[in-house]
């Protein structure tokens, strides 16, 4: 397995994208009508295909490689690099109808380098196309985002990261669990390249071609299912000290706290539509094991948890990322919950 995953299952053609149908679908009905624009902006969160589909579309129209230019805008960003841009679009292709300039992280170029950029991005050459990419639309002058067609890119959602997962590690010679995988689509966070890149490290570390859940667990970082219906039961049961031990539990296992938190959040959400009768929305995502015990808290009327507590966990979670202590919001999140303060 030497090629990076991603890298090796990044999309060729249209049919082999996955959770982008309707911009596909619009490019290619474009490519057949002879519509194709001349600027375009990809816009959405990194590692769900931007740069695959700007590569995709740009061979669509017969674009050969010579004619396809990648610029990483996060390194090109001065003025003298976007004058040099606008001087070599006046040059014909090699040997294709287009040249197609993609231009990633295109937010970075600085003020000057995008107005410089302005008057060709407005009347390109007849031969040109643009394939802007940006992860941070809103840091994009109104002057260049008025002279594209925007495109946002939606994030894979966690039932098509785990089919891509299963997809993956099957063709590679591998299985996992079905729950082993929605970990890893998990952790992946709504990125193709993240969760394959979790993918790699937990086949690259495999000793045998049927990987334990377990084994995941280890490479991942991730915390036991058991940890987590620890803290799950310490606040249905209003047992501060209980959560706060399986917390020093997981800190001490140098658990990663951003994963411990969205495996709770995950469980926590399981509750609530259980309790409010949809089950079908969760019961394909866990263990059997686990299933039951989200049931029995669901169900028993004893039990009181509403959404502020999923509000109180997501605040925790968001903050984690940029905690001098990892485990402190976690720790003051059930404080306030438990302790309803």
């Amino acid at each position: 397995m030497s090629e990076v995953l991603y890298r090796k299952y990044r999309p060729h053609t249209f049919t082999d994208v996955v959770g982008q149908d309707a911009i596909v679908k619009t490019l290619q009905a474009q490519i057949t009508n002879g519509t194709v624009g001349h600027a375009y902006l990809f816009a959405g969160s990194r590692g769900i295909g931007k740069t695959s589909i700007a590569r995709i579309l740009a061979r669509e129209l017969g674009t050969s490689p010579n004619d396809i230019y990648e610029i990483d805008a996060a390194s090109k960003t001065s003025v003298d690099d976007i004058r040099e841009l606008n001087e070599s679009v006046n040059t014909l292709p090699f040997d294709s109808k287009y040249k197609v300039y993609i231009l990633d992280e295109v937010h970075m170029l600085s003020k000057s380098a995008s107005n410089a950029f302005l008057k060709t991005l407005e009347e390109p050459p007849e031969h040109v196309i643009f394939i802007l990419a940006t992860t941070e639309t809103h840091k994009i002058p109104e002057t260049i985002l008025s002279r594209c067609e925007v495109h946002t890119f939606r994030k894979p959602n966690q039932e098509t990261l785990k089919k891509v997962v299963l997809s993956v590690a099957k063709k590679e010679g591998y299985t996992l669990s079905d729950v082993s995988a929605d970990l890893v689509a998990l952790i992946g966070d709504g990125s193709f390249r993240d969760t394959l890149g979790t993918l790699q490290k937990v086949l690259s570390a495999a000793v045998a071609k049927k990987i334990s859940d377990e084994d995941v667990l280890t490479v991942t970082g991730a915390p036991k299912g058991e940890l987590v219906n620890a803290i799950v039961s310490a606040i249905t049961e209003k047992d501060l000290h209980k959560g706060l031990n399986a917390v020093r539990e997981a800190s001490q296992a140098n658990l990663d706290m951003s994963v411990l938190l969205k495996l709770l959040l995950q469980k926590m959400r399981a509750v609530l539509l259980v309790r409010f009768g949809s089950e079908d929305l969760v019961k394909g995502d866990m263990s059997e094991d686990d299933f039951a015990f989200i049931s029995k808290i669901a169900l028993d009327t004893n039990v009181t948890v509403g959404s502020d507590t999923i509000v109180k966990l997501l605040d925790a979670y968001t903050a984690t990322t940029r905690a001098y202590i990892a485990s402190l919001p976690l720790e003051l999140a059930l404080m306030e919950i438990v302790g309803d303060k």
